[in-house]
């Protein structure tokens, strides 16, 4: 019998429709939800124990070091003295990004870092391919530093015992070795502290960056003895080409305050402290850059640089006619740089941790122990994986593949930020970037600019990058998406 209250089929009802696949493809995670969130993981809770001052030392670790004592000898051959100059372009890029991440970091403090930024303002699709960036950024570059940190143990061994070990096994195929059993090793050393929990991997990395920063004061004291004055003459050999593409190699040195913001969910106080870290860091590590820069090409003619990864040890030597003093500073770097290979390290679980908590990528990267309050799981996949790739591809490829990701991802932030201020005008933000909309332009314009400069096998690696991304994406993550209707998972 038929009920003939009812309205007909279709007639006087509203049937809820699905929502289409582009609503689906801009759903976005409100910053309430975000912020409520942080430190929960499947099985505990990561733990708040990080201060201004080891959040800035996070910073200047994962920071300080890399542009220095390894990519240095790459970038010197494309710009000549005027390298000192493509570190203030970097640093400029950076400072521009900085300021957005500064204003996220202080609004949206969790772990997620420019990922969960998009997820807030632009959506998951943009989140994703901004996480996926972010793989490539950090997984990319702790494996572009360790293998630098194999050069600088080779200098410290012929300075000490007088052997250096075997090419076939200190360098990675197409290099000229076969396997860089260093770089692996310094990797599987970074995984054994963030094991131990953020604290104890925190203390460890702040002498570290105590010994890289006298380190390098050590080398401009000595370095300035060795200057002259025909070292500088024809600045800019290779015009202001070369000097932009010199600053793209080194924009990845740049990458310490990103590092930084994936400690949200570990920070005692985040929204006060994130972007004070932040800043701080990066006019440190700018500074010294500079310095360090203008030393060492006023010091050694800068057709003799030929891409040496340990050019500062190099450099002692010749200055001070003494093998003590390079190995002295090898010593240092060995350390210096381990403490990138942790804290970048760090950020990479960080990242991953967030993306598995929104459904994303596994569970297992969400997994925390209760004892030490650390993602085990996700630290050993994401050592063990990073340490494979140190061992087996040349630094080179490696560092154009890390700025590339990283530039991508500090366009998004800078213009998340503009997005946030229009959609959510009202929110407490305990830092707020000057110029605004202006300078987020700027930053998002100077990140576009050196993306361009990068080589074209550079774009194609990471054209196929991203299509490897998407099909991720779209055969797991937008499926187990938290965020998806039931009936799609």
């Amino acid at each position: 019998m038929i009920d003939q209250g009812a309205p007909p089929q279709g007639r006087g009802q509203t049937v809820p429709q699905a929502p289409g696949l582009g609503a689906r493809l801009m759903r976005r995670k409100p910053v309430e939800v975000l912020v409520a969130e942080g430190g929960q993981g499947e099985g505990g809770t990561l733990r708040r124990s990080l201060g201004l001052w080891q959040l800035t030392m996070i910073s200047i670790g994962a920071t300080l070091g890399t542009g220095i004592f390894v990519v240095l000898g790459e970038a010197v051959p494309k710009a000549g003295p005027a390298v000192t100059l493509s570190f203030v372009i970097a640093g400029l890029t950076a400072l521009f990004s900085a300021l957005s991440y500064a204003e996220l970091a202080g609004t949206i403090p969790v772990a997620g870092s420019s990922y969960s930024y998009a997820y807030a303002t632009m959506g998951e699709l943009i989140a994703w391919v901004c996480g996926w960036c972010l793989v490539l950024e950090y997984g990319v570059s702790v494996a572009a530093v360790a293998v630098g940190w194999g050069e600088y143990l080779n200098e410290l061994l012929d300075g000490t015992i007088g052997v250096t070990l075997p090419a076939a096994l200190s360098a990675p195929p197409g290099d000229g070795g076969v396997f860089n059993l260093p770089a692996l090793i310094v990797v599987l050393l970074a995984m054994a502290f963030l094991l131990g929990g953020a604290r104890e991997s925190a203390r460890a990395n702040t002498v570290m960056v105590a010994v890289k920063i006298a380190a390098l004061v050590l080398f401009c004291a000595i370095g300035v003895q060795g200057l002259r004055s025909g070292n500088y003459e024809h600045f800019m050999p290779l015009g202001m080409s070369g000097v932009s593409a010199a600053g793209a190699t080194l924009f990845f040195s740049y990458i310490g305050f990103d590092a930084a913001s994936t400690a949200g969910e570990e920070a005692k106080d985040a929204q006060r402290d994130l972007p004070r870290a932040i800043m701080l860091s990066l006019v440190i590590v700018t500074a010294l850059y500079v310095l360090v820069a203008a030393v060492a090409v006023g010091a050694r003619p800068w057709r003799q640089f030929n891409d040496s990864e340990a050019a500062l040890a190099q450099i002692m030597r010749d200055v001070t006619g003494q093998g003590f003093w390079a190995t002295l500073l090898a010593a240092c770097a060995v350390i210096a740089i381990a403490s990138v290979v942790l804290t970048v390290l760090y950020g990479q679980t960080r990242i991953l941790f967030a993306m598995s908590r929104d459904g994303l990528v596994p569970k297992v990267f969400s997994r925390v122990h209760p004892e030490t309050g650390a993602p085990r799981a996700n630290t050993v996949i994401v050592s063990l994986f990073c340490g494979v790739l140190a061992a087996a591809v040349p630094l080179g490829q490696l560092a154009d593949a890390t700025s590339i990701g990283t530039l991508f991802a500090f366009a998004l932030v800078n213009v998340a930020v503009v997005v946030l201020r229009r959609t959510r005008p009202q929110m407490n933000r305990t830092f707020r970037v000057p110029l605004s909309p202006l300078l987020p332009a700027l930053g998002f314009a100077f990140c576009v600019w050196m993306m361009g400069s990068l080589s074209t096998v550079t774009w194609v690696v990471f054209g196929v990058w991203m299509a490897v991304g998407l099909v991720v994406y779209f055969l797991y993550g937008h499926r187990r998406s938290r965020l998806a209707p039931p009936s799609e998972k």
